[in-house]
């Protein structure tokens, strides 16, 4: 199986640095890729001096993780195509694990590893962890993350399992199905695109998983800090979006409960000093708005939604009644 490892870059050599390393160390065998989203640094002359045998793609501006990968992978030939970030390190046979997945169950489309916290490898990584779900009004949460609290990683998580929504720090993806879901949405431009994405493959029949057995140690927040507003903005109205196009329960109801939600947690911001995070939140609905006949259209035009089996409400279970680990999820 030809696996095509792509990493997106955007002014990013000092993380090219201290992570290509292990990519090209563990990789041996598979195409690595570095396509690079209109960078002002050096990281793209970095990469041919130090790595020549690694492939350069180079896009002319900063299409974000969404459409930049949509651009990367047109002349790319693979059977899979994995969206590794610039600041994951990989592990000694990180690929294999992931190919006899897709081997040996033709059913399954995407796939994640197990990602863990580069600062604090005992510990998962905020983005991903052990796999993502996502609850009836379109809060994700992990196996090893909700919301704020992430766990350690004592195996509870080790064993293979379907998932809702594979990470994008690392997302295996058969690239015929790729290309069948034409690709990410640009319109998010970056954060919740892989949810999406993987939502939209569901309503198409395919299966999303996660291996225990392949591990990845990811840094996290370097293309936008994890306070940034900017981060906030593209969270909020992204994944409106998101619930626009593909949510199967009555929409009106769905957005309205979402934004009566949405307005305690910019006011939460408010209380926190984030001022300019809580502005975001405006922003983000405004912006969701204007992009609201774009995903109507795109709902009506796909009547073939596939419901998910997410949690009632993950901000009640955690918020409410203290319940801070996957596990207990299903308990109450």
């Amino acid at each position: 199986m030809k696996v095509a490892v792509i990493i997106l870059n955007w002014n990013g050599k000092r993380l090219l640095e201290r992570f290509l390393p292990s990519v090209v160390a563990f990789s041996k065998g598979y195409d690595i890729y570095v396509a690079d989203n209109g960078s002002a640094d050096d990281s793209i002359a970095f990469v041919k001096k130090k790595y020549p045998q690694i492939h350069i793609v180079k896009l002319v501006e900063n299409f974000g993780y969404a459409e930049g990968y949509n651009k990367a992978v047109k002349d790319i030939n693979a059977d899979v195509f994995c969206f590794l970030n610039s600041d994951v390190r990989v592990t000694n046979d990180w690929i294999n694990p992931v190919v006899k997945v897709f081997e040996t169950q033709p059913e399954i489309s995407i796939i994640q590893p197990k990602i863990l916290d580069e600062n604090k490898p005992h510990k998962f990584e905020y983005a991903g962890a052990a796999g993502g779900f996502i609850d009836q009004l379109g809060y994700p949460y992990c196996r090893g993350r909700i919301f704020e609290t992430v766990e350690e990683d004592l195996g509870q998580y080790d064993s293979n399992c379907p998932l809702f929504w594979a990470s994008g720090a690392c997302f295996f993806i058969r690239s015929k199905v790729f290309d069948d879901l034409n690709g990410f949405d640009a319109k998010f431009f970056a954060h919740m695109e892989e949810i999406d994405l993987c939502w939209r493959a569901h309503h198409m029949g395919h299966k999303v998983f996660y291996v225990g057995n392949s591990a990845v140690f990811h840094l996290g927040g370097q293309s936008l800090k994890i306070l940034s507003p900017k981060k906030t903005f593209l969270n909020f109205r992204n994944n409106l979006i998101m619930l626009t196009k593909n949510c199967t329960h009555p929409l009106f109801l769905i957005i309205f409960t979402r934004l009566i939600l949405d307005g305690f947690a910019g006011v939460r911001l408010l209380l926190l000093g984030r001022f300019k995070s809580f502005v975001a939140v405006i922003k983000a609905h405004l912006s969701f708005y204007s992009l609201l006949p774009y995903a109507l259209n795109y709902r009506h035009k796909n009547k073939n939604r596939m419901q998910h089996n997410g949690v009632n409400s993950i901000v009640w279970k955690y918020y409410m009644l203290k319940i801070k680990s996957f596990k207990k999820l299903n308990t109450h």
